[in-house]
């Protein structure tokens, strides 16, 4: 998993992959595809971001702290 923090904040929540992906208005299939292997949109990032209340950053593991 490329990506470990973004599921990890999903799970926190007990937000599903259809639920998480309904709220960023993707498929399932495309939100599973941005936690394994990257390639996110700019512009989902930051609602990840904001949903989460966490940085950028720490979403794709650059920093350690979840604070935004």
């Amino acid at each position: 998993m490329r990506y470990p923090n973004i599921a990890a904040e999903r799970a926190k929540r007990g937000m599903s992959l259809e639920t998480m992906a309904s709220e960023l208005g993707v498929a399932r299939k495309t939100l599973y595809n941005w936690e394994q292997a990257g390639n996110i949109p700019q512009s989902a990032l930051e609602r990840m971001s904001e949903m989460f209340d966490c940085s950028i950053d720490y979403l794709l593991g650059l920093d350690e702290q979840e604070g935004a």
